[in-house]
């Protein structure tokens, strides 16, 4: 039996772009679950009303009765504690404890670089859901989505400083969890998958630390992550 992972995508099925379907993707991938992705768009909702979310990530476990998990954080926690068999996505509870920091920190992260990429997103996104996505994020942002086209240097030098502590971590060790990743690595390598998917704006130079350590992540577990189609 397999875990089916309904997962965002653009224009094409095979430009996943949902930083938090990203991280389980990887999460799966790490436990060594076999997996099928659904794939699932903004206004398909009625896809997903099975599970009583209008979001993804969800899976629906086919090893354990079609069980239907939700929210990415939940299905993490659901695969470390159903699969304790499998290799850890945490290692202790300590370092659980310590990933929590680090999904707080990255979903500030996330915050930073989300506006420098959002007219880039709406503009490859399946045009099916564009007026959704203009609707809504115009809706929340008061704004029009044309004023996010473009980016100040202010945007860019606070993403970069924003960095400095990822950059500092891994100058010093191969991953944020040390010499393997974890779930720590999957959580900020699905914001950078997410802007790599959606925006062909150069955010990272291929010096920097964090760029070498992105190319690390795109090449785990055969590659999943650079398979996804990408701008850089």
């Amino acid at each position: 039996m397999v875990i089916k992972l309904y997962d965002l995508v653009a224009a094409e099925e095979n430009r996943a772009f949902s930083p938090f379907c990203w991280r389980i993707r990887m999460a799966l991938a790490h436990k060594n679950l076999e997996v099928k992705i659904i794939p699932w768009r903004l206004t398909e909702k009625e896809a997903i009303a099975f599970s009583n979310q209008e979001t993804v990530p969800v899976i629906v476990d086919g090893n354990k009765g079609d069980k239907v998990v939700a929210d990415s954080w939940n299905i993490a926690n659901y695969l470390e504690e159903t699969y304790p068999d499998k290799p850890s996505l945490f290692g202790s509870y300590e370092a659980k404890s310590q990933t929590m920091f680090i999904d707080s920190w990255n979903s500030s992260l996330l915050g930073i670089l989300a506006p420098i990429v959002l007219y880039d997103v709406f503009e490859n996104i399946d045009p099916k859901d564009q007026p959704y996505f203009r609707e809504s994020r115009e809706s929340f942002l008061g704004k029009s989505l044309e004023e996010f086209k473009d980016v100040t240097e202010n945007q860019i030098n606070n993403f970069q400083s924003f960095l400095e502590p990822l950059r500092n971590t891994i100058s010093q060790q191969f991953f944020l969890a040390g010499e393997t990743p974890n779930y720590a690595d999957y959580l900020v390598f699905s914001t950078f998958q997410f802007a790599r998917a959606m925006s062909p704006k150069k955010l990272l130079e291929t010096s920097d630390p964090v760029y070498a350590w992105r190319e690390k992540m795109l090449d785990l577990f055969d590659g999943i992550g650079r398979k996804n189609l990408g701008f850089n």
